[in-house]
């Protein structure tokens, strides 16, 4: 399922949602300029290295300066490594992030993002704790906007395309389907990573699992208010999950 967007008006352009994609273009940007040998360089300097946390002999034999590896809990959110990379993650974000911070605001969504961010990574890296791999791009902290619209709106309808064969199909369904269908995704892929890495490596599963629970649970502290939910048009999947309208 390829989600292509959702039907949910918001009030508020979402400047941050718009900032923060423009940052990570212009970083991939950068990377392009680069040669392969200094790409790699540039992604293990600035990527996250969870033996840069959890190995003090690894963390010592590089030379780091100290606080290099705080950095990475940051920058590496907004290194991609290469376009199928970049352009996933940048519209899952657009499709997600815009209304996340018109209930926000900016400067909180922003925060939210991450600190969404920082805990998907050390929830990676609690998990692969002597990993000299670097952990890349942005999809711990979109999963936790991800998590964020599971519980704010979970009625909201999302169109998705489902290819079958060379005939695309599109669908209509409400976001709790989706997202609880890619969490499911996402805790099987991890799992199994844990158990056959040659097959699911690659990717960060645990990351996208830590970044959703988190957003999931912990958006309500950065709400300018008291957070309440969306209500579909028919209104009686509203009522059986005691799901009040959305109000802004």
């Amino acid at each position: 399922m390829i989600p292509l967007q959702d039907i949910l008006p918001r009030r508020n352009p979402p400047i941050m949602t718009w900032l923060l994609i423009f940052a990570n273009i212009i970083v991939f940007f950068y990377e392009l300029s680069l040669s392969s040998l200094e790409r790699e360089f540039f992604f293990r300097t600035w990527g996250f290295i969870p033996a840069r946390f959890f190995n003090h002999y690894f963390s010592a034999l590089l030379g780091d300066p100290f606080y290099q590896k705080y950095l990475t809990l940051f920058t590496h959110l907004f290194i991609h490594g290469g376009w199928l990379h970049l352009i996933g993650n940048m519209w899952t974000l657009w499709i997600f992030g815009d209304n996340v911070e018109d209930r926000l605001g900016p400067f909180r969504f922003l925060i939210f993002y991450l600190f969404c961010g920082i805990f998907a990574t050390l929830f990676h890296a609690f998990i692969y704790k002597n990993s000299v791999t670097p952990l890349i791009g942005a999809s711990g902290a979109i999963s936790g906007v991800m998590g964020a619209y599971f519980i704010m709106y979970p009625l909201a309808r999302i169109v998705i395309l489902v290819p079958i064969f060379f005939f695309p199909l599109f669908f209509e369904i409400p976001a709790f389907l989706y997202l609880g269908y890619w969490l499911l995704i996402q805790l099987y892929s991890g799992l199994f990573a844990l158990a056959l890495p040659d097959s699911f490596g690659g990717i960060a599963w645990f990351a996208h699992l830590g970044g959703f629970i988190f957003g999931a649970l912990g958006y309500k502290f950065f709400c300018k208010k008291k957070c309440r939910f969306y209500q579909d048009e028919y209104g009686i999947f509203g009522s059986f999950f005691g799901i009040d309208r959305w109000n802004r």
